[in-house]
């Protein structure tokens, strides 16, 4: 199971409801839904290993946090990575940067091991 991050903003025929979910405007056309389709296929995804790590580690991430790992993973793409390793505060991550989905989250107790594999770029967020 993948778990997909929006960090997108609402667009510009788009309203917001009390809940803060965005809802399409009623002149959806064929552009509008492009651009949504666009828009989810471009949002970084956690998979159901690395959520169950995050949990397990009882971590939250923030939009802040968030916005900050999905900025590292663009940063990695620019440089051609393929498998990156994202080092965040206490927190690291290994994302698959060409399918923007991470893999598996380490905390600061488990990565003690200190050896990280089928990688080919390291990102400091």
């Amino acid at each position: 199971m993948v778990n997909r991050l929006n960090l997108t903003v609402p667009s510009v025929n788009s309203t917001v409801n009390r809940a803060g979910a965005a809802t399409a405007g009623k002149q959806g056309g064929f552009a509008e839904h492009l651009a949504r389709e666009t828009e989810r296929q471009e949002s970084l995804k956690i998979s159901s290993h690395a959520q169950k790590r995050l949990d397990s580690s009882q971590v939250k991430l923030t939009e802040t946090d968030i916005k900050r790992l999905d900025e590292a993973v663009t940063r990695a793409e620019e440089k051609g990575s393929n498998q990156s390793l994202i080092m965040m505060d206490d927190l690291a991550f290994v994302v698959s940067v060409k399918n923007k989905v991470v893999i598996t989250a380490v905390d600061e107790a488990r990565r003690k091991e200190g050896v990280f594999t089928n990688i080919d770029s390291v990102v400091i967020a």
